[in-house]
């Protein structure tokens, strides 16, 4: 140490420190601003969006988005919807068609693709349901109720091919998709109209698929065939949560890619799958990958716009709202 006057002279370390904190002071700045992007994202517990976000987790994508992403699990798809207006979750999985419902009732929301598979009208592969005429005068199981968006597109379709709306022309029986599954089994329905899962595990046990949803779609002079289900948000949360939820998405569909090609992230997920046995596991897997979103432009919302009509119009005010109205802002990007 050398002395001047009554003061020590700094030393050459001393120096060297005194540079390296002014050195780290902004970077220390940048990583307290770059602090990890918070989402809530509320999911049925065992529901397909939790099979996703376990591989976000799992192939560090939300890290490399600088996500910190809570999950929150739900009992049914009405509790997430009432989380979601409530604001105690940002984001879920839902249809746009409710998606639009709030907006026209001035809770303004938008919506990004989460999967393009699709209900089907499953029977038994050795019974008599072979066409669709066939269901006249049968019972037909539906998962969900009256108002259900498969069940109002199988009428549509019903009337545009054979002239029969099924609401009449066979006997509905309305229930949870486990339960409508199994009065098939036991044969209490000839025929079970169910959401994609659901139609995969009947597919593994042996029954057929009559009709499929996209088929509907596409009988009623519909293309492309637009998704019905994605990713829903406020648009109230945009401004504190545009960031998130714009990272989020990038990361989903980087774990889609995952999902659509390596076979490996199906054997870690499969825990949450509650497969009964191999062939219900390949059966959900390929399902799954079928419905991975591509696309999403102009074609794609206006097949949106006509699907909307042809549901307002049967469906009614009960199921669109008493001024239902087409809002394609629900369609646009995080940012607009």
């Amino acid at each position: 140490m050398i002395f001047v006057g009554s003061r020590a002279a700094p030393s050459r370390r001393g120096l060297l420190a005194a540079a390296a904190g002014l050195l780290a002071a902004p970077l220390l700045a940048r990583a307290q601003e770059a602090s990890p992007l918070g989402l809530r994202v509320g999911a049925l517990k065992f529901g397909t969006l939790n099979w996703l976000v376990e591989t976000i987790r799992a192939e560090g994508l939300d890290r490399r988005e600088g996500l910190a992403l809570e999950g929150v699990d739900f009992a049914s798809g009405q509790a997430t919807t009432v989380a979601l207006q409530a604001g105690d979750v940002d984001l879920i999985v839902s249809d746009w068609l409710w998606a639009l419902r709030r907006t026209s009732d001035g809770e303004p929301m938008r919506f990004a693709p989460f999967s393009n598979a699709l209900g089907a009208v499953m029977v038994a592969a050795d019974g008599p349901v072979k066409t669709l005429n066939d269901l006249r005068g049968r019972r037909v199981g539906v998962a969900g109720g009256a108002l259900d968006k498969s069940w109002l597109l199988l009428r549509a379709y019903g009337m545009a091919k054979s002239g029969m709306d099924l609401a009449r022309a066979a006997e509905p029986v309305y229930g949870a998709p486990p339960l409508v599954s199994e009065q098939l089994a036991l044969g209490r329905v000839d025929a079970v109209l169910t959401f994609w899962p659901s139609a995969a595990r009947l597919d593994a046990r042996g029954f057929a698929r009559l009709v499929d949803v996209g088929e509907m779609i596409a009988g009623l002079g519909i293309a492309p065939v637009p998704p019905l289900v994605g990713f829903v948000w406020r648009n109230a949360v945009l401004a504190e949560k545009g960031a998130a939820i714009a990272a989020f998405l990038r990361a989903a569909a980087a774990a889609n890619r995952v999902l659509a090609s390596n076979d490996a992230a199906w054997e870690r997920i499969r825990p949450l799958m509650q497969a009964a046995d191999d062939a219900e596991f390949v059966r959900l897997r390929d399902y799954y990958r079928a419905g991975i979103p591509g696309s999403f432009g102009e074609a794609e919302r206006a097949s949106c716009a006509k699907l909307y009509e042809v549901l307002a119009q049967i469906g009614g005010p009960e199921l669109v709202g008493p001024t239902p109205r087409f809002d394609r802002t629900l369609f646009g990007p995080v940012g607009e």
